[in-house]
């Protein structure tokens, strides 16, 4: 990088503009010179903008002094003392490293407490060791959080390229590739303590409430033998990837993102045996609560399902109705009318077992997700409060009473609404009313196009 200065002449005067630029190589015998910073102009009608301080050490003193910056071209102002001249030509940028991004991330571990949260955790381990491992920790997740990649690459790579060591106030020991490597192993044991004060702040922060969680499972293979890796094993690979074993990563988040709880599984482990466990450790570690769970069809079995809705638990869900199931009340749903909630979206309700499903519900799929995402229109289970259920179900039962879904909607925080009505079919009177004035405004039509033509 140099330093480029253009001269420009307007009015009668010389106006010089600033900017620090950068050669980089196109192709095999071409270059191509981009402006990394522009710094603006530089003139004798506004010396503040244009005079820089520099700070230099005297070595016959033993001290620092600030001398003033000033080109090679120009003469140095009466009043400037302890000035020196530069030949900006010849300035180069050199070691150039990111801070804002660093900055940023060490800001957040700031509000987040977690400097107090692991000196207070990993006090006994930095008894003799030179640097604090609440440093080491803070390098690695302000890595992933801005450019993710192995500990390896933050010890050859990425570390020299960012303002890290100036933040931590540490040298290249932070980064030694053996110290990255036994900091993980460190934190292992203070997982589930991590997740209830980084939820305490979460909440304290943004006010989150945690009554709606998301459930998800997904594997990740391995290349090679994997011999010292127990967990890795043979299974259904989300990656096509059946050549390779694999673990399997099961996590349980808020809408907003938040991860609650996750678990690294055997690769062999089944979608349907997690569920149980991870409702009883949510349930533990953060108490009892009336929450939503939400997640895809393959996950829960029947049996889980008939332990959430049972009362006492006060657990609520919201999943996917199997195909079976589909086929199993398709004619149910057959004959019932179609309702239009939004434009190009008609949908059909009907109740069964106590339960209401809602069907052709267009919920588009997610474009952030990887290989698999859902049906966009499959049948969906609503979720209801008993009271609301006994009192629909108790009406629809009545003869010529049926529930039509009428609007969906986001609410205030986020939820997707469905909004219900009763509505009871005509009778043969009223119809035969209907159609007799029906006919008059097509006859009142037809003898107004009359007359007027």
């Amino acid at each position: 990088m140099f330093l480029r200065a253009k001269v420009r002449k307007k009015d009668g005067k010389l106006h010089r503009y600033f900017s620090v630029v950068e050669n980089r190589r196109v192709g095999r015998k071409r270059t191509a010179q981009r402006t990394v910073l522009y710094l603006g102009e530089i003139n004798d009608h506004q010396q503040e903008s244009w005079r820089q301080s520099l700070e230099v050490f005297d070595e016959s003193r033993q001290q620092y002094a600030n001398l003033s910056l000033f080109p090679e071209d120009r003469e140095i102002p009466a009043a400037a003392r302890n000035s020196i001249q530069v030949k900006l030509n010849e300035m180069e940028l050199r070691h150039a490293r990111a801070f804002g991004n660093c900055w940023l991330g060490c800001e957040l571990w700031r509000q987040l407490r977690m400097q107090e949260f692991w000196e207070e955790k990993l006090t006994g381990a930095v008894q003799r060791e030179t640097v604090p491992w609440e440093k080491v920790l803070r390098l690695l997740v302000v890595n992933r959080l801005i450019d993710p990649g192995s500990e390896f690459r933050v010890h050859r790579q990425w570390f020299d390229q960012s303002a890290m060591g100036e933040l931590l106030e540490t040298d290249f020991a932070v980064a030694e590739k053996d110290r990255l490597y036994r900091c993980l192993d460190r934190i292992v044991e203070h997982k589930q303590a991590l997740f209830t004060h980084v939820r305490q702040r979460w909440a304290e922060l943004f006010e989150t409430q945690f009554d709606v969680l998301l459930y998800d499972l997904t594997s990740t293979y391995i290349e090679g033998e994997g011999e010292q890796i127990p967990k890795a094993k043979y299974g259904y690979s989300r990656d096509q990837r059946f050549d390779c074993q694999q673990v399997v990563v099961a996590l349980v988040v808020t809408p907003e993102g938040f991860p609650l709880a996750y678990e690294v599984m055997d690769g062999n482990t089944s979608d349907r045996t997690t569920l149980r466990d991870f409702l009883d450790k949510i349930e533990k570690q953060y108490g009892k609560a009336r929450r939503i769970w939400v997640m895809d069809r393959g996950i829960p079995t029947e049996a889980v399902l008939a332990e959430m809705r049972n009362p006492e638990r006060e657990v609520y869900y919201l999943v996917g109705t199997p195909r079976s199931k589909i086929q199993q009340h398709e004619k149910k749903w057959l004959d019932l009318p179609w309702k239009k909630v939004r434009d190009s979206v008609d949908v059909k309700l009907f109740e069964d077992g106590g339960e209401l499903y809602l069907v052709n519900a267009n919920i588009p799929e997610y474009k952030s997700s990887a290989h698999f995402n859902h049906q966009p229109r499959r049948p969906r289970k609503l979720l209801l409060h008993k009271k609301q259920m006994n009192r629909i179900l108790g009406a629809i039962r009545r003869e010529g009473i049926t529930v039509v879904p009428l609007s969906i909607y986001f609410n205030e925080r986020g939820r997707a609404k469905v909004e219900l009505g009763l509505a009871r079919g005509k009778r043969k009177v009223d119809k035969r009313q209907a159609e007799k004035q029906r006919d008059w405004q097509r006859s009142r039509a037809r003898i107004l196009r009359e007359r007027n033509a």
